[in-house]
């Protein structure tokens, strides 16, 4: 038998919370991965915020041995991919590494926006699959219903499907001999010239860069020169290793297996995801295709609360890009909140969980400016503008039309909550594209702007279908649309902070609850604080902050007390007139915070 027929590479896929971390830790059990003593729930998702939040962010790899019944010893390598929308780039790259995915669906939920997202994915990148029913313990379970549900809103045939628990360990036997007989070990052959896909890098304090790497053809040797060929770059290996999970140093890593290298580089982006790497001694002529780059999405603002804290933010965000490469941050400063950073993330829980991070393990309070998108703007003189952050909004007389980014939605719902869905998506200037049946869940396909998602869509969704609905989305491409940018004033200043484009339609609704809101929140001053919302030089909304009265009457009495009261009076005006004009009005962090709810209220 060669090396390459007694090697499996696959990956674990499936929605949000149907067991893929747990079905993992039943596999690195009974293949001995590691004791019963250093056993631990979720023992592949290594951040404390993926264990708190019981969610993968990032892809685990781990080796493990496996003794079949027919008595070979197989080599099994597993990774352990994110079930959420935000990590899909996560999810794409683990998948080239494999022939085969293990698809998880929950016995008692059925199939499931990402469910669906993931398995296409996996056939696109020509995978064999096995489906497992999980959670088969619960009394809730129906594996007849899911397995028609599979063949029905998938396609995929389910003779072959094996029930599991990756609480009580069974079925696991099952799985582990139908990966054996059923995936299909790698081809590349170990004699031909080096071809190795780099599949991940992360940066460690004490080893620099570490490669995770899966070697199609040849071999990678300790002390060998290699050549990433999108740059050019030569280094050598230092160290080769496995992830059992714990790491482990090899001599080499042969074709088809996945393995770890560290070279010595020290900067982070001179490791491309989706490289190849070649031997120097023996270059090959083509690339490996690798991977569309991820894209920032949404874009936000991050502000220390304390301005002395933003020497610490600019540390916090350059130690976080050296792990997660896929967010991106540049300087920017506000009249309003100082000195901070516009940053772009992959989605909504990422920036939530890049910003927890930095709060948490750098002590940082923050303030978070509205999410938006990128917008395209073409102006009269032919030439295209890419808009991230609104107060950079060219004179609306240089604007021709301006185009944001749509998606194409896939939400699976109970029935009984489908008019509420769809009211959502209408609300939201949703376009349906399909809707079918399979038992008593639908599954529902919109076209959205993306701009309208980012908000709260996913927060609203789950509210009015009591969290049963799901939601997967791919961005599709840029459409023109009606949208203007709305300005908040506060004592006729404008607050860059608080500025976002929107739909014309939707402006003077959304304005005129800013203008409330903020009302509630600035604290009363001296005198009367107008609040505005604007587009251009027209004041679509506003709120007044009445002034503190003083009473500057009431010793006042006698003679000619009328005409002194008089001049008092208007004494006072003036001073207020002085005051609103020269004054400065303190927007309280509360304020920002605040704004930023309206979205997840209305």
């Amino acid at each position: 038998m060669s090396t390459n027929e007694i090697i499996r590479n696959f990956s674990i896929i499936a929605h949000i919370d149907h067991g893929k971390s747990t079905l993992a830790d039943r596999l690195i059990h009974k293949c001995g991965g590691l004791t019963d003593r250093e056993m631990k729930e979720q023992v592949l998702d290594s951040m404390d915020i993926e264990r708190e939040r019981g969610i993968t962010i990032k892809a685990q790899t781990v080796r493990l041995n496996y003794k079949a019944k027919d008595g070979k010893n197989y080599t099994l390598n597993i990774i352990d991919t994110p079930g959420h929308v935000d990590f899909s780039y996560e999810v794409s790259r683990s998948l080239s590494a494999c022939e085969g995915s293990i698809l998880i669906v929950d016995s008692t939920q059925g199939v499931e926006a990402q469910t669906l997202a993931n398995v296409y994915q996996a056939l696109d990148n020509n995978h064999e699959i096995i489906p497992v029913l999980n959670k088969i313990d619960l009394p809730a379970a129906d594996t007849n219903k899911v397995k028609k549900q599979i063949e029905d809103v998938i396609g995929i045939d389910t003779s072959n499907t094996i029930n599991c628990s990756g609480k009580t360990g069974e079925g696991v036997d099952d799985i582990l001999e139908s990966i054996i007989k059923n995936l299909p070990s790698p081809k590349g052959n170990p004699a031909n010239p080096l071809k190795c896909l780099l599949v991940d890098s992360w940066y460690d304090s004490y080893l620099g860069v570490v490669i995770l790497v899966r070697v199609i053809d040849g071999s990678l040797k300790k002390g060998m020169q290699i050549k990433m060929m999108s740059n050019n770059t030569r280094h050598v290996i230092e160290k080769a290793g496995v992830f059992t999970p714990k790491p482990k140093d090899v001599d080499k890593i042969s074709s088809g297996e996945i393995g770890f290298i560290i070279t010595g580089i020290r900067n982070l982006s001179d490791t491309k995801v989706g490289d190849t790497i070649c031997d120097v001694a023996n270059p090959i002529d083509k690339p490996l295709p690798g991977f569309k780059p991820s894209k920032p999405v949404v874009f936000c603002g991050l502000f220390p609360v304390d301005n002395s804290e933003y020497q610490k933010l600019k540390d916090g965000l350059a130690k976080l890009k050296l792990n997660d490469s896929s967010f991106s941050y540049e300087p920017e400063s506000s009249s309003a909140l100082g000195l901070g950073f516009r940053c772009g993330f992959l989605g909504l829980l990422h920036l939530e969980i890049v910003t927890q991070r930095l709060e948490r393990e750098f002590d940082i309070n923050l303030i978070t400016t509205t999410p938006g998108v990128i917008y395209k703007i073409n102006k009269r003189d032919g030439s295209v503008k890419e808009l991230q952050n609104p107060t950079d909004m060219p004179d609306p007389t240089q604007i021709l039309s301006i185009e944001e980014p749509w998606i194409k939605a896939t939400i699976i719902t109970p029935d009984e909550y489908l008019g509420s869905i769809i009211k959502i998506c209408q609300d939201k200037r949703g376009i349906q594209n399909n809707l079918t049946y399979s038992g008593n869940r639908v599954v529902l396909s919109y076209e959205l702007p993306l701009n309208e998602v980012v908000f709260d869509f996913y927060d609203r969704l789950k509210s009015i279908s009591s969290g049963y609905a799901s939601f997967d989305y791919e961005i599709t491409g840029y459409k023109e649309g009606n949208l203007v940018k709305m300005g908040i004033l506060v004592n006729a200043e404008p607050v860059d902070a608080l500025s976002m484009i929107i739909y014309k339609d939707f402006a003077q609704s959304q304005g005129s609850l800013v203008c409330e809101k903020l009302k509630e929140l600035i604290p009363k001053h001296n005198f009367q604080i107008p609040i505005q919302a604007a587009i251009g030089g027209k004041i679509i909304a506003r709120e007044t902050i009445k002034g503190f009265k003083k009473d500057v009457l009431t010793k006042i009495h006698g003679g000619g007390a009328r005409d002194r009261k008089r001049k008092l009076l208007d004494k006072q005006k003036k001073g207020k007139a002085r005051a609103k004009q020269f004054g400065r009005v303190e927007i309280p962090q509360e304020a920002f915070i605040g704004v930023l709810k309206i979205n997840k209220e209305t």
